[in-house]
């Protein structure tokens, strides 16, 4: 498996659990308003979602003339 190959599997697993995790927080936080750091922490999750695609995207334009094997 190659680098690039790596990146793709590792951008799209991370992706997925930074946007689980900020869609969990923020239904608990919708469930029991009372509790802002669910709040806070959703917000960073999303954050860190984006931040991750952002890289991913980065990356793949760096590596664009490699191959996947």
């Amino acid at each position: 498996m190659s680098l690039k190959a790596f990146h793709l599997v590792f951008v799209t697993a991370l992706s997925g659990l930074t946007f689980g995790c900020a869609g969990w927080l923020l239904w608990s936080f919708a469930t029991a308003p009372e509790n802002k750091l669910n709040l806070t922490l959703g917000c960073l999750s999303l954050l860190a979602g984006v931040g991750v695609l952002i890289y991913g995207r980065y990356f793949l334009r760096k590596l664009k003339n490699v191959s996947y094997l």
